[in-house]
């Protein structure tokens, strides 16, 4: 894939939310993490309406990686606005950097963990869905604490999505996939939806809907799909 090319941190700004004083930054050690490879970014500050302009349904991916999903979602439904966390901070401005060059008015992106922003920033019952795709699933065992999807992420998530709304899950790790099913389905907040399974992570025209996606495939592995309504119980 070749690289977008650079733009100076002038003309991202519209692509980047504008952080906060810095008292929710995402804390790691030396030993947890390099400091060039994870962010340190404290939680955005402006509001949905702020940040987009517009009273258009807003959904949130965690973890957009290098912004694949993001980008195709916000071609086909310019009507939808998408908001893109991630934790590394090299990583959100390559993805933003790629709505930068296309223009895009309806996603913007934040470097900050992800619970923080759930809990803190995102009023709710305010996003129609929240995406989740294959997320690190920190494979030795004493790093599995630093798993994204946890029970209180959930708790998270079901806060945000309004009723009837989505939760979106994919995965090409059985074993973590497994986890984070186990916890979804132990809630009453939300519902399976079986009949809409392909519509996590989805295939388009133009191609796999995530580099993981593509990668796990090619590599001769599998990808696990799973879509959840979100309930009137709380």
């Amino acid at each position: 894939m070749r690289k977008p090319r650079r733009l100076s941190n002038d003309e991202l700004a519209p692509w980047v939310v504008p952080v906060g004083s810095g008292q929710w930054e995402e804390k790691q050690t030396e030993s947890e993490s390099s400091p060039s490879q994870t962010a340190h970014c404290p939680l955005p500050t402006a509001p949905w309406p702020t940040l987009f302009g517009n009273a258009n349904p807003v959904e949130i991916e965690v973890g957009m990686g290098k912004g694949l999903f993001l980008l195709n979602a916000a071609l086909a439904r310019p009507e939808t606005n998408f908001f893109g966390i991630e934790i590394v901070r090299k990583y959100q401005l390559y993805a933003a950097t790629r709505y930068a060059i296309r223009g895009l008015p309806n996603v913007k992106t934040a470097c900050a963990d992800a619970k923080g922003v759930l809990r803190d920033f995102v009023p709710p019952a305010s996003v129609a869905a929240v995406h989740v795709y294959f997320p690190d699933p920190w494979w030795k065992a004493r790093h599995k604490k630093r798993r994204v999807f946890t029970p209180e992420f959930a708790a998270l998530a079901a806060r945000v999505i309004v009723p009837r709304g989505r939760l979106y899950i994919a995965s090409d790790v059985e074993e973590y996939f497994g986890v984070m099913t186990a916890i979804v389905d132990a809630m009453p907040a939300f519902a399976v939806r079986p009949e809409e399974e392909n519509l996590a992570a989805p295939r388009t025209e133009a191609g796999f809907a995530t580099n993981f996606e593509r990668k796990a495939l090619e590599g001769g592995g599998a990808v696990w799909r799973v879509v959840y309504s979100r309930t009137e119980v709380m």
